[in-house]
C-alpha cells in the first residue's frame, strides 16, 4: 500500500490533470510512480520534464535504463528495477544486458565504464575523483555525455528515493534484486 495517495487523471484538474495525460499517452497507462508524484504538480512537471530532457539528449536510451537498473538495484528500489528493465527491453537490450547492468557491468567496455561511474557517484553521494572522469574520457566519453550520465543518476536517486520512501506498488512485471 503505497504511504501517499495515487492520484487519478480523472480526479485531477489544470496543468496536473495534463501532465498525466501526457504520461498516459506516453505509456499507454498511468505508472504508479506518476501517480504518487502528482500529490505535487511541481514534482510532477520536474519528474515529467527530466524524462523528456534526457530522452532527447545525447545518451542512448539503452544505455539510460542501463545506468537506471544499476542504480535501481544499488538502492534497492524494486519499482525502478522492474519499470527499467522493462523499458531497458524496449530499448534495445537484451535480457543478459539488462541482468549485467543490474550487477554494474557490461560486456562494451564504454558501457562498463559509464555504470561503473554511476555506481561510483551514487555510493560515494557525489564524492568523485580526477580519476574517475579520467576513466570516463579514456573510454570515449566527452563531457556533454559525462554531465548527462550525471543527470541520469540525479533523476533516479529522485525516482528510486520516491519509490521507496512512499511504498509505491509495482505495475511493470517484477525482476529479483541482486
Amino acid at each position: 500500500m503505497s504511504r501517499v495517495p495515487l492520484v487519478n487523471a480523472q480526479d485531477a484538474t489544470g496543468e496536473r490533470q495534463a501532465l498525466l495525460g501526457q504520461i498516459h499517452s506516453a505509456f499507454g497507462a498511468t505508472p504508479n510512480m506518476f501517480r504518487a508524484v502528482a500529490n505535487s504538480t511541481a514534482a510532477l512537471k520536474s519528474m515529467w520534464g527530466s524524462f523528456g530532457a534526457l530522452g532527447g539528449g545525447v545518451i542512448p536510451p539503452k544505455l539510460g535504463e542501463q545506468i537506471a537498473v544499476a542504480i535501481a538495484n544499488r538502492n534497492a528500489c524494486e519499482y525502478c528495477l522492474a519499470a527499467h528493465t522493462a523499458l531497458g527491453r524496449k530499448a534495445g537490450a537484451s535480457s543478459q544486458e539488462m541482468t549485467a547492468a543490474q550487477g554494474g557491468q557490461s560486456q562494451d567496455p564504454k558501457t562498463a565504464a559509464a555504470l561503473r561511474f554511476a555506481l561510483r557517484v551514487v555510493e560515494g553521494r557525489g564524492q568523485i575523483d580526477d580519476a574517475d572522469l579520467a576513466q570516463l574520457r579514456a573510454a570515449g566519453f566527452g563531457d556533454e555525455e559525462i554531465v548527462e550520465i550525471l543527470a541520469h543518476v540525479a533523476l533516479n536517486l529522485f525516482t528510486n528515493y520516491v519509490n521507496v520512501a512512499f511504498a509505491v506498488p509495482v505495475d511493470f512485471p517484477g525482476v529479483k534484486l541482486r
